[in-house]
């Protein structure tokens, strides 16, 4: 038998979010029961040093279902994600294509978790996470399509940081977020400058792939008052994974004792 983990549970179907400057409010409905489910609870778990995580979401779908590959252009609702941490858009698609999702609300801080639960039937046997990092221009953290695991059993990976590729990384933040706007909304840890000219290739930074990829991680400075970068390269930069998220599936025993 499995242990239950001391994280809290959040439980949630639909959510919005808004992003302003360090500031996320999300508005979420909870789910109505589904009749014999199975719960499958999603720990995530940040990794990271001084990265946070916008709101996460999770998304339990079928096979047909794909919110985003990596080597191909990033959909509207994983930009949203990756430019703002807005994650409605994304998650009225998955459910529209006949997933079940939930939102953790609230930004998740370096070396914290949260634990996420979902109510699947026999068809959802697959999880996709996302959820933007701050602070970056488009960056996000992010599982596609992990298997979930037998009944009873759970099942632990790392996630990686993404660059979704609709944006170009000038580590500049000037309140950015919405998509199309280049720049980053906040830094939530206080830890970045001011006044930075922003990155570019023309100044030295590389040339950028519009699929999504394999995040650089942060070339920073360490001019707070100027400079290329708004970002700290002593502090901001990361190594992958950014997240543990572990997978555990409960079933419902009355579905299975005839209750």
């Amino acid at each position: 038998m499995i242990k239950k983990t001391s994280s809290g549970v959040a439980t949630a179907r639909r959510g919005k979010t808004a992003f302003a400057a360090a500031v996320v409010a999300v508005s979420t409905l909870v789910s109505a029961p589904v009749a014999f489910a199975d719960r499958v609870q999603v720990k995530i778990e940040n990794l990271t040093s001084a990265i946070y995580f916008t709101p996460l979401l999770a998304v339990a779908h079928s096979r047909s279902v794909d919110l985003f590959s990596v080597g191909k252009p990033a959909s509207d609702a994983i930009a949203t994600i990756a430019e703002g941490g807005d994650v409605s858009l994304a998650q009225a698609a998955a459910e529209n294509a006949g997933a079940v999702t939930a939102v953790a609300p609230d930004l998740l801080a370096p070396g914290k978790s949260v634990t996420l639960e979902l109510s699947t039937n026999n068809s959802q046997r697959f999880l996709t996470v996302a959820g933007m990092l701050l602070p970056t221009n488009d960056g996000f953290v992010g599982i596609d399509s992990v298997r979930i695991p037998r009944k009873w059993y759970r099942r632990t990976v790392d996630a990686i940081g993404y660059d979704a590729g609709t944006e170009r990384n000038n580590e500049v933040i000037n309140g950015g977020g919405p998509l199309g706007v280049l720049g980053i909304p906040a830094d939530p840890g206080g830890n970045s400058g001011t006044g930075a000219s922003g990155v570019s290739a023309s100044t030295g930074g590389p040339v950028e792939s519009t699929y999504i990829h394999i995040h650089r991680g942060i070339l920073g400075d360490r001019d707070a008052t100027g400079g290329e970068s708004d970002l700290d390269s002593a502090v901001h930069q990361w190594q992958n994974p950014v997240a543990r998220i572990t997978i555990t599936h409960r079933p419902n025993r009355a579905k299975y004792s005839g209750k």
